[in-house]
């Protein structure tokens, strides 16, 4: 009897939790706009890259074809004049000459994480005080620039924080093609779960982490924690970069612009491989969340005390569950695309979460991860070292 009452207190928890994490997603102003014509300072890009795909060249062009008044200097760095995004990058200068744009080959890369050391060097050429800094493989709509920086704005222009200096914006991402059913694996993780995650975890403190896609701060913050230096040897250099940031006393402001990430196909093993390192990486930034964040799991829980204890209301509760997961799950991929494209996968939604014991467990049994085709250890404070 008290062994069914656990069972049915963790399954009654996960579904409560499942409406809150939906409730705090619902409530948040997704691809909202606001004025953005008063506040457009000088902004820097700057742009790691590590060679091209079918996508580049779109994600590239979708920053050089920014509506933005003020001015915009686009660095782009790349490790080696061999690499196959610099044709890309060298035709893209071409077709927008007026646009203040140049390819860097960075030198030596000093860190573990090669996307910071490029930043690093990239960091010093930089002429203006609001830097950019996104991934490669990051699509913007043509309006994202004169958006994202309107949390920068001074409180007499119409900012729109109030109480702490903004320190940092960075704004939801979308996988925005999932080609193979594995990638659609992993666009139910990113496109319902995660950005409703964060939110949740938002209604009990504020952000003091931030993440990667694409992050705006301001130079004299970023010199402040050391610049790019100090990072360049952490795996999870976006959540430290915000963290950091945080620390000094500063807000971390969430965009309601959402950009997507184009990736190329990827295997059922590339995506288990990069959310056993995504885990890894959690468990390390915040281990006592990520413990307990397995009681969210709103499929394993039902299930669980339906296997173990089957009764009519073990049955009922479990269909409930599942009613509630593929119908939030549905709702929020939606409301982050604003496509029913996914719906017919919507199913994957239970299978995921059960494959998420396994990558929960995988976290906590080992503390190496493959970035990039290279094997390394993930120490405690979260830096890297090659295994």
């Amino acid at each position: 009897m008290i062994f069914n009452g656990i069972l049915f207190f963790l399954s009654a928890l996960s579904l409560i939790l499942l409406f809150w994490q939906w409730m705090a997603a619902r409530r948040f102003h997704l691809h909202s706009r606001g004025d953005t014509s008063h506040f457009t300072p000088p902004v820097t890009l700057l742009k790691p890259i590590k060679g091209s795909d079918a996508h580049t060249e779109a994600c590239l062009r979708s920053w050089f074809a920014q509506r933005y008044q003020g001015p915009v200097q686009i660095l782009l760095g790349v490790a080696s004049p061999e690499d196959s995004a610099c044709k890309l990058i060298h035709k893209l200068i071409g077709e927008f000459p007026h646009t203040d744009a140049q390819l860097i080959v960075c030198g030596p890369l000093a860190g573990a994480n090669a996307k910071v050391s490029k930043l690093a060097q990239l960091q010093p050429r930089a002429r203006h005080e609001i830097l950019v800094v996104s991934d490669a493989d990051v699509c913007v709509p043509d309006d994202f620039l004169a958006a994202a920086v309107q949390p920068f704005a001074p409180k007499s222009s119409g900012g729109l924080t109030a109480g702490r200096e903004t320190g940092l914006v960075n704004c939801f991402y979308q996988l925005a093609n999932p080609t193979t059913l594995a990638m659609r694996w992993e666009a139910l993780a990113i496109n319902a779960d995660f950005w409703s995650q964060v939110l949740q975890s938002k209604t009990l403190k504020p952000l003091d982490f931030a993440l990667g896609a694409v992050m705006l701060t301001r130079r004299p913050h970023l010199e402040k924690i050391g610049g790019f230096e100090a990072l360049m040897n952490c795996l999870a250099d976006d959540y430290q970069l915000g963290h950091r940031i945080a620390r000094q006393g500063h807000e971390i402001v969430l965009s309601p612009v959402v950009v997507e990430c184009w990736d190329p196909p990827q295997t059922w093993k590339a995506v288990w491989t990069h959310q056993l390192r995504w885990a890894r990486t959690i468990r390390v930034c915040q281990p006592a969340p990520y413990f307990f964040s397995i009681l969210s799991n709103p499929t394993c829980w039902p299930l669980l005390w339906l296997v173990l204890a089957p009764t009519r209301w073990s049955l009922g509760f479990c269909g409930i569950s599942l009613a509630a997961r593929l119908l939030t799950a549905l709702d929020l991929q939606a409301r982050l695309t604003r496509s029913l494209s996914h719906a017919p996968f919507i199913w994957m939604a239970p299978v995921k979460d059960l494959i998420q014991v396994g990558i929960w467990l995988g976290a906590f049994t080992g503390n190496t991860v493959e970035w990039r085709g290279v094997r390394f250890r993930l120490r405690r404070d979260g830096t890297l070292v090659k295994n």
